[in-house]
């Protein structure tokens, strides 16, 4: 069994992740632009851990350093993991079910090794400045949209408040709505 270093990236991706309405909106987002949810996340944590905003220079690298893992490891495995739910005739009964957790276990494991990389492709540490989190996070998703070409959608941004009320809790939703409002 692999074990993972430490790191505070992952345990507040499974935080936020696992929180009421974000898993749905992250796949939402996913579904809609075939983004990288893991590239969301890391926007977000940088934000919120204080370590700011980042360059064009940097969102490139960052992407770059996952991509070709996330294309030729994450993605597949996710296709095969969707495709046997409610198994896969002529697989027997309960055997495809029985499979499929498991190839999510690896998934999920090759989901954290991405996040490593991520981390490691932009380490910063936290700044002392205070009441820009929420901002550079949204500014970490706008840029990675750009990156991506991806015109931000009404949906979008309804998906992406989802997502940022539970990662900042204590901002006003107001700000929240403003802040998705400029992407």
């Amino acid at each position: 069994m692999t074990e993972f270093p430490d790191h505070p990236f992952w345990d507040y991706s499974l935080k936020v992740y696992m929180s009421d309405g974000v898993g749905a909106a992250c796949l939402a987002l996913q579904e809609a632009h075939q983004l990288d949810v893991n590239v969301v996340l890391f926007c977000i944590w940088l934000g919120a851990s204080g370590r700011g905003a980042l360059t064009d220079s940097e969102m490139a690298e960052a992407t770059r350093a996952v991509s070709a893992w996330h294309d030729s490891v994450v993605r597949p495995l996710r296709a095969v993991r969707t495709r046997m739910k409610g198994g896969l005739p002529p697989s027997p009964d309960g055997l495809a079910e029985s499979l499929r957790r498991r190839i999510q276990k690896i998934e999920i494991d090759c989901e954290h090794t991405e996040q490593l990389m991520l981390a490691a492709a932009v380490e910063r540490q936290a700044a002392a400045r205070r009441g820009t989190e929420a901002a550079d996070a949204a500014a970490n998703i706008g840029r990675y949209f750009r990156a991506l070409g991806i015109a931000v959608s009404d949906e979008d941004r309804s998906q992406l408040g989802i997502v940022l009320r539970v990662a900042f809790p204590e901002t006003p939703s107001g700000e929240i709505d403003g802040l998705c409002a400029e992407l």
